[in-house]
């Protein structure tokens, strides 16, 4: 089932955040029906950096292949500004899509951007920001590739200009609007009551960030189509692997954590080793 047509019921979309083949291999075998591949992952992870817009599009687009390379899941891919200019969104548009994105989240903040939940942001014009959705749409190379409109106007010029900035990119054909970053839950719920009977909705829950941490059942009741968790996934394995390395240190010995890992076995499991080389098997000549 493509993403476009998943979002025609009314149950939310819940994606979690991706960063590379395992974690989207785990996800899948969780039973999602959708992945987020978050620009902020991919940076905490391949870099080791903050999200500060330090990431590529081309490193965006190898994970991005790599991750449609292990999973049948639709994916929806962060596309920061875009990169650049709307030629320059164009191009990112081919690009992911080509790389297997089945939707691509666009923002209106500067070039270098910074994550959604940090301060001192800045924005482009609305007009701009119009232009480069019209653009990627036309870039696109199938209608069931979708282009989510990204807003980060409520912490720069407040909540209601971050309304208008979201009717302004509707009409400039986003497929889904994402108005970043709501301070209270009257916000999240004057959002889905102003747009959600016009257009797919993406809430953004973010552990320690300016949203209040909503579940996806409360979200679903206000209107909301897709919730994205985009970097729960790094600060769970981070926090772990704070403490592996600290007890591996201490220890001189995987012992002490031994409870808390995968042994070799039950890894290959996870990650289909037997299969794998049955698969390899099947094509080999016969001796």
């Amino acid at each position: 089932m493509s993403l476009k047509t998943r979002l025609q019921s009314n149950k939310i979309l819940m994606a979690p955040g991706v960063y590379d083949g395992l974690s989207a291999a785990l996800a899948t075998d969780a039973g999602f029906e959708a992945l987020y591949l978050s620009g902020a992952a991919v940076a905490y992870t391949r870099l080791g950096r903050p999200d500060i817009g330090l990431s590529t599009a081309s490193e965006m687009a190898d994970t991005m292949a790599l991750i449609a390379d292990r999973t049948p899941l639709p994916v929806i891919i962060d596309a920061d500004t875009g990169f650049g200019n709307a030629l320059n969104t164009q191009r990112t548009m081919r690009v992911y899509e080509r790389a297997g994105a089945s939707a691509l989240q666009l923002e209106d903040q500067t070039y270098p951007k910074r994550c959604g939940h940090l301060a001192d942001k800045a924005l482009i014009s609305s007009a701009e920001m119009a232009g480069k959705i019209a653009a990627m749409a036309d870039a696109r190379a199938s209608e069931d590739t979708l282009i989510i409109a990204r807003t980060d106007a409520i912490a720069v010029e407040g909540f209601s200009a971050a309304l208008d900035r979201a009717q302004t990119y509707i009409e400039a054909g986003a497929d889904v609007l994402f108005i970043e970053a709501p301070q209270t839950r009257a916000q999240l719920e004057t959002i889905g009551t102003q747009f959600s009977a016009r257009i797919p909705l993406l809430a953004n829950m973010v552990e320690g960030g300016a949203t209040p941490i909503t579940g996806a059942d409360d979200l679903e009741k206000k209107g909301f189509s897709i919730v994205i968790f985009p970097g729960g996934i790094v600060r769970a394995l981070a926090r772990t692997a704070k403490d592996y390395y600290q007890s591996l240190l201490s220890s001189g010995s995987n012992k002490p954590f031994a409870e808390r890992m995968f042994d070799f076995d039950s890894l290959n499991d996870v990650i289909g080793t037997k299969e794998q080389l049955e698969r390899g098997a099947r094509y080999a000549a016969d001796e």
